[in-house]
């Protein structure tokens, strides 16, 4: 029963999205033939790329088996659909193109963005977000969360009697921060919700809010710990999210282009004409 399950598992795997071309295997080998038709190396390392997470980090030896298998079996079911003529349908043949249609849309934008994926631009937005790091602040702060404002004032009267903070949010605060002493570690100003965020920067290290703070989450009395300069990220660690961002500004800018030279018609569900605006 559990070789059925992975190998119905890795069937739905085999047919799923293919991977761009420049991701394949640069030298390929045949790995099985099914009547004649060749199942290459790159065809195996593609179907274990679309595994879940788990068997994507087992050695590919630990499932080449199955994948073989599986990819055989898909090979012999799609022949069989041929010899029906189900590769004939219009459905199929419509579905077919759509297919093909975004294959041949990853690949082309895969290319085009890599070939214009400049270093020299992602350093210059790495220096650009070192020099707004280097004025930006972080707080630790601890906080004890309660579901009324009342609840909040009374706190508030625990500690102006002399109770320690931490061990109030231990007894009273309902947030997950509260087993910890509310705390919360540090944060930047924008990591929070405006309401908090704007009280907690508004105290100054050692000071704890004498009002309460409504929020989405309930009322809060806020305690600021440290105050320091937010340490920026290494070129390592910010580079994966500058990388994304002008990826997205390259494909955004060059499907602009695209459409300014198309002509597009939309239309609504019962095929009516869409207002130009929509």
């Amino acid at each position: 029963m559990k070789r059925l399950f992975l190998y119905a598992l890795l069937a739905t795997v085999v047919s799923g999205p293919i991977a761009p071309v420049s991701a394949l295997a640069q030298s390929d080998t045949v790995v099985a033939t099914v009547n004649g038709a060749e199942i290459l190396r790159s065809d195996v390392e593609v179907a274990k790329s679309r595994l879940p997470a788990q068997l994507q980090s087992m050695p590919v030896e630990a499932v080449y088996g199955l994948l073989i298998n599986s990819l055989i079996d898909s090979n012999l079911v799609a022949a069989a659909a041929r010899a029906k003529g189900l590769d004939k349908d219009p459905k199929v043949r419509r579905l077919m193109a759509r297919i093909e249609d975004q294959l041949l849309e990853r690949n082309f934008m895969t290319d085009y963005i890599e070939s214009r994926l400049d270093e020299k631009e992602l350093q210059k937005r790495y220096q650009k977000l070192i020099a707004e790091a280097s004025t930006a602040q972080e707080i630790h702060a601890r906080h004890i969360l309660l579901a009324t404002e009342q609840g909040a004032k009374d706190a508030i009267a625990q500690l102006q009697g002399g109770a320690d903070f931490a061990d109030l949010a231990k007894q009273l605060s309902t947030g997950p921060s509260g087993p910890t002493g509310g705390d919360l570690g540090f944060f930047q100003s924008g990591q929070m919700v405006p309401e908090f965020s704007a009280a907690a920067f508004a105290l100054a290290a050692g000071q704890y809010s004498t009002v309460p703070v409504k929020t989405q989450f309930g009322w809060h009395v806020i305690k600021v710990e440290e105050m320091r300069d937010a340490k920026p990220p290494t070129f390592e660690q910010a580079a994966p999210e500058l990388r994304m961002a002008l990826s997205s500004e390259i494909a955004t800018e060059y499907l602009k282009s695209l459409r300014e030279g198309a002509d597009v018609k939309r239309y609504n569900l019962d095929g009516s004409a869409m207002p130009e605006a929509d």
